[in-house]
């Protein structure tokens, strides 16, 4: 056996062999490697069918020329053994047809005229004779002999050897002139036939292929066009077509959304950083340089450098709810579930205790979601900055089930937002005008959607007797006050467990 190396080198050069080949089969067009592979497919079917034809015409040809040579053999046969034919007498024309008779040695005893001199038979084929009849063909079809014959020998004693020169085997013999052109004549027109078959074959596949791919042509050279900074663009989909390759266009062109969806909250993104990043570290800059621009007491640096530092932590805040705005993972129903009853209550009670504000609790008990417990917290953190920082006491968190869903309104008594001003709430670093002077940076809400999004959820507001859904999932239909701002947040409830729990009475509470 060769050693490691030298097996490697003989596989290295038999691939190197077929890489030309697989190479430029890989080079040519779909198109024609799918009608090269139907024509493949198509000439091993019409070669196995002509194939069939041939060798049924053939048998039954065979057949006819077996019959007449058995009648002539049996003639023969009896004539010899009645002595009709001796052997010294070669060319008698009492036998029928064209024969011969030989004996054991394979010399031509008698033979009809036209025959050739020596023997018909081989000397297999004579030892073969004397024990049982056979059956063989002498010349070819192609190419064309000039005296083909169609043999039938017949031992005279089977399994007896006659001594020399007594007659031991019959040979009966028929042309096959016009059976051979018969067949000849069949292998041509099936050849020609299959070949017309052929070409048809490939040239209405070749217009079907071409036809069933001009689709994805065009679906290529629009995506073309895309690479090349085309935005806007969607790949032509008929509307009636549900073949593959109308799946396959609207499926890039979802991908298609998706992408730029994804794009254009990337810009919006780094537009939002840009600008709102800017400003703060402008002024962040411009009071240490100030700082360091002529000497100042301990007390001057000390508010200088609580100044930065507000800055400092103004904007880590601000880089915080700008990623957690850019980035949101999307939960699935293999998310851990949340008890939003639990997690409100401890929120609720939290924030009473240290803002001291008017808080009233209406949260029903174990109420389950799927997702995210810091996420979830942060949106009632933001709707409880919001109630409290815009709005005017009493604030009021209220959660409870409904038709499968879990839903949680914070609403507080504030004058509200005007009508024009909903649609653009939850808009990253959009403000109310009578907001503008309060601290704040106009992205608790954007937050709030992009994480109730994440979750499968819906956000709503409504504020003195306008309302506006920020998306539309659920068909539930909720409180409208007409006085205040009312947030509502609907999200799908994790599936009840098997396990048995003791009914628990909901918890209100009241400040």
């Amino acid at each position: 056996m060769p050693p490691r190396p030298a097996l490697r080198r003989r596989f290295r050069a038999r691939s190197s062999a077929r890489d030309p080949i697989i190479g430029l089969w890989g080079r040519l067009p779909l198109r024609i490697r799918l009608i090269a592979g139907f024509a493949a497919a198509m000439l091993l079917v019409l070669a196995a069918a002509g194939a069939f034809v041939y060798l049924r015409v053939q048998y039954a040809l065979d057949l006819r020329l077996d019959e007449d040579l058995a009648a002539q053999s049996v003639q023969l046969t009896e004539l010899v053994r009645a002595g009709g034919v001796p052997p010294d007498n070669p060319g008698v024309p009492t036998a029928p047809g064209e024969y011969q008779i030989l004996d054991a040695g394979n010399r031509v005893l008698a033979a009809s005229p036209g025959l050739p001199a020596g023997s018909l038979l081989t000397p297999h084929q004579l030892d073969v004779a004397l024990r049982q009849p056979l059956r063989r063909d002498r010349g070819t079809l192609i190419p064309i002999s000039t005296r083909p014959l169609r043999l039938y020998a017949v031992p005279l004693q089977p399994g007896a050897t006659p001594p020399a020169g007594q007659p031991a085997v019959t040979v009966a013999a028929v042309r096959r002139d016009q059976r051979d052109e018969a067949l000849r004549e069949l292998i041509g027109q099936l050849t020609l036939a299959n070949l017309t078959a052929l070409a048809i074959a490939s040239g209405v596949g070749y217009r079907l292929a071409r036809a069933a791919l001009a689709p994805v042509e065009r679906y290529r050279s629009e995506a073309a066009r895309i690479a090349a900074g085309a935005t806007g663009v969607r790949l032509a989909v008929p509307d009636r077509s549900d073949d593959e390759v109308a799946r396959l266009g609207r499926t890039l062109n979802d991908m298609l959304t998706a992408l730029e969806t994804a794009l254009d909250r990337e810009r919006l993104f780094i537009n939002d950083a840009s600008h709102e990043l800017r400003t703060p570290l402008t002024l962040l800059s411009t009071e240490l340089e100030l700082a360091l621009r002529r000497p100042r007491s301990a007390a001057e640096l000390e508010q200088t450098l609580r100044s930065a530092a507000d800055d400092t932590a103004h904007l880590i805040a601000l880089a915080d709810t700008l990623l957690s705005l850019g980035v949101q993972p999307a939960h699935d129903d293999t998310a851990p579930e949340v008890d939003l009853s639990e997690l409100l209550t401890g929120l609720v009670e939290r924030y009473r205790t240290t803002t001291g504000e008017a808080l009233h609790g209406e949260i029903a008990a174990r109420l389950t979601v799927r997702g995210n417990a810091t996420g979830l917290g942060r949106v009632v953190t933001n709707l409880l900055d919001n109630a409290v920082q815009y709005g005017a006491p009493p604030v009021t968190v209220a959660a409870a089930p409904v038709d499968g869903l879990v839903r949680l309104t914070v609403h507080d008594e504030g004058p509200g937002m005007s009508p024009e001003f909903l649609p653009h709430a939850a808009e990253r670093f959009s403000r109310a005008d009578t907001a503008r002077t309060s601290p704040g940076t106009g992205l608790g809400l954007s937050l709030v959607e992009a994480i109730v999004g994440a979750h499968h959820g819906e956000l709503r507001i409504c504020s003195a007797g306008a309302h506006h859904r920020t998306m539309t999932r659920f068909d539930v239909p909720c409180d409208h006050p007409t006085h205040g701002t009312t947030i509502t947040v609907m999200m799908p409830a994790a599936p009840p467990t098997t396990d048995v729990h003791p009914s628990t009475p909901p918890r209100s509470q009241r400040g």
